[in-house]
């Protein structure tokens, strides 16, 4: 019955909806007016300057109005919010066909004014859009069928309520999960494909596809342009991070920019590798997030050694979850629309106000920065090149390369050499296993008083350790015997052998990588440059709890090796770890000072590209802010001669943004005043 009255309550709304909005349109400009509660026979209504202010709360607003508050006002006052929201958004979408800004993907293609309004003969670009992603575990939506009977069921005005083509439905997701039609994008990867695979558990399918039963939408995964604009969000539904949103993103935002985009997700050398044979898009991992992965993997996929990349960290998301957070308590529990309504107004509010004022702010802040790094980064570099004796910067790329090749080469140990391991390994366990059964099949003194006293039980309890002796042997025997086979020995090694030795070698050293291996994944974080106060402390806390390891590991590396080699830099423990096949200390990337220097290099490269991208985004912008005023303006009078409640609904709409165009103006003559600013402060032609 219940869900027959919301289900009336909905359709009913839905066709009053036309009326509503012409009545809002006619009537916005003189009166604020009242939103019903009920579509017929309403006794409760709304003032839309209290729905506006959304912080009033129904207790306060019948506090203010002299009236008893009841429970029941607390319901129609959402009922009437949602109605405002759809009204609201309806008239939107009327003012964006006035201004013809109502194709399909209109909202993601103007995204942001500083990445996406372009002009021509601009200058090129290597990536045409740099873009973040990553999800927020803290947006979790409860199911109400999993906590009670309740089935909220309701169509209708629900669908279509959000209004927001921020969100991608879940039918267009679906395209990427397990048997979409293109099998390429959909191939499950081995650990062999990626190293990093052991270190992620969202790189792990078994682990993506669970979720606790209770949670309905169990996180949020948004992507977001450089200067902080949101360009997509997708609900993860009883699930865990699954490639398939990653998927749906990136080839959405393929579609609608095209080709040269570059995405920054914590695994993107997993995203990188499915997508890299099939599109011409190009994945990396965070700055932050990237020093968690291998040594080989952060050559190929880290922003530091890449081109075009200027000084992004790809760490963006992380400062609008910072915003978003603020909903999680309040949405936990609510409808799957409401959770929807209130991701998506927040996410836009906070684009249409905070980060659209904070625009020229952030390019103020990231020139200053360049500028101040690009002469001490020079100096700088000279100085370690004359120190080593470098005459040309080109080397670098050289030395990266050398680097890469050895790494990718020593990537996995070779299988011959793994079967070596085991042998040995299994020769051992031979040796302990015949021992203990030629130990037990041997009377002693202690055995035959037994026998002689006639204790059954403590015969029968030898009887049966010996004959589990003799299986464990049999068995053994039977591993090392397979094993001879696919290694071809016709002589079963002993100590005494050559063999033995090099494999006894051979799996020491692999103890010995092991231990180089969780001293890094302990340590690599734990003083790392520009972490903040608060995480920071959280890294302490958890570091705490395993101070017990961390004691641990140095006494099991100092074991492993008894020569103590003096290559202590964490970033380098995977060259170390390949020590053992090859001597590298004398290649001349491989010593720290040369680390040094390419990433000095790199950055004072970074830092020259950084400056040009500020440059053409400057110049996007500014001819933003000259084409939008002046498009406005025309459309507003051509508007307010055939339909002036809809001219005043575009004059609002263009004021949300204008009112900060005196404070972006302001501070784009700042940036023309730095020195060193080489770029143009004057609109293209379009």
């Amino acid at each position: 019955m219940c869900h027959d009255h919301a289900q009336h309550q909905t359709d009913t709304f839905a066709r009053q909806m036309a009326e509503l909005v012409w009545a809002y349109l006619e009537w916005s400009e003189i009166s604020a007016g009242v939103i019903p509660s009920a579509p017929l026979h309403p006794h409760t209504a709304i003032m839309i300057e209290a729905l506006e202010l959304y912080c009033a709360f129904v207790k306060t607003t019948s506090d203010l109005q002299g009236v008893q508050y009841c429970p029941y006002l607390a319901h129609l006052f959402s009922i009437a919010l949602d109605i405002y929201f759809q009204i609201c958004l309806t008239v939107n979408d009327l003012v964006l066909k006035a201004l013809h800004c109502d194709t399909t993907d209109w909202c993601l293609m103007n995204a942001c004014p500083a990445c996406t309004y372009t002009f021509k003969d601009e200058p090129d670009l290597k990536f045409k859009m740099l873009f973040a992603m990553d999800s927020n575990g803290l947006l979790k939506h409860i199911s109400r069928e999993a906590i009670s009977s309740y089935e909220y069921t309701v169509n209708g005005l629900g669908e279509w309520l959000i209004g927001d083509d921020h969100y991608l439905t879940q039918s267009f997701i679906n395209q990427f999960g397990v048997g979409c039609s293109d099998e390429s994008l959909t191939e499950p990867m081995t650990d062999n494909d990626n190293l990093c695979a052991g270190r992620w558990k969202n790189m792990k399918g078994d682990v993506t596809l669970r979720m606790w039963g209770i949670f309905d939408e169990a996180s949020i995964v948004m992507a977001i342009c450089r200067h902080g604009f949101s360009l997509v969000i997708i609900d993860i539904v009883q699930s865990n991070e699954q490639a398939k949103y990653l998927l749906a993103i990136v080839l959405k935002l393929l579609d609608v920019f095209g080709i040269n985009l570059m995405g920054g997700y914590d695994i993107g050398c997993k995203i990188g590798t499915t997508l890299s044979c099939t599109l011409n898009y190009t994945s990396l991992v965070p700055a932050f997030h990237g020093y968690v992965h291998r040594c080989l993997c952060q050559l190929c996929f880290l922003a530091r050694y890449v081109d075009g990349m200027g000084l992004e960290d790809l760490e963006g998301c992380e400062h609008v979850f910072s915003k978003t957070n603020g909903l999680a308590s309040s949405v936990y529990y609510v409808s799957t629309f409401h959770h929807c309504q209130a991701n998506a107004g927040y996410i836009v509010h906070n684009d249409e106000h905070d980060v659209y004022q904070n625009l020229t702010t952030m390019i103020l802040s990231n020139y200053k920065q360049a500028l101040s790094i690009i002469e001490e980064g020079r100096n700088t570099l000279l100085h370690i090149m004359n120190d080593l004796g470098i005459m040309d910067v080109s080397v670098f790329r050289v030395w990266l390369a050398e680097e890469n090749e050895y790494l990718a080469a020593h990537s996995h140990e070779p299988e011959e050499e793994t079967l070596q391991m085991e042998y040995w390994l299994k020769l051992v366990n031979l040796d302990t296993s015949y021992d203990l059964a030629w130990t037990l099949a041997t009377p002693s003194s202690a055995t035959m008083a037994l026998f002689i006293q006639k204790d059954i039980s403590a015969t029968m309890h030898t009887e049966t350790m010996h004959h589990h002796a003799m299986e464990n042997f049999e068995k053994d025997l039977k591993i090392v015997q397979d094993l001879e086979i696919k290694l071809s020995i016709m002589r079963c090694w002993v100590p005494e052998d050559e063999e033995w030795k090099i494999a006894g070698c051979l799996v020491t050293n692999c103890k010995y990588q092991h231990c180089l291996n969780q001293l890094k994944s302990l340590l690599s974080k734990m003083n790392q440059a520009g972490t903040g106060y608060k995480l920071c402390k959280h890294i302490a806390k958890a570091l705490k709890m395993h101070s017990t390891a961390i004691c641990t590991a140095p006494d099991w590396f100092n074991t492993a090796d008894h020569a103590f080699v003096e290559y202590t830099f964490l970033a380098n423990f995977d060259l170390l770890c390949n020590a053992a096949h090859e001597d590298i200390s004398q290649c001349p990337w491989a010593s720290p000072a040369a680390h040094a220097a390419m990433d000095q290099y790199f950055r004072v490269c970074h830092v020259e590209e950084e400056i040009k991208h500020l440059n053409v985004k400057i110049c996007h912008f500014i001819t933003y802010l000259h084409d939008e005023d002046h498009y406005m303006r025309a459309c507003i009078t051509e508007l307010q001669v055939g339909y002036p409640p809809l001219a005043y609904q575009v004059q609002l709409y263009h004021n949300v943004q204008a009112k900060f165009t005196n404070h972006h103006l302001c501070l784009v003559t700042e940036i023309a005043h730095l020195p060193g600013f080489t770029g143009t402060t004057l609109p293209a032609n379009q």
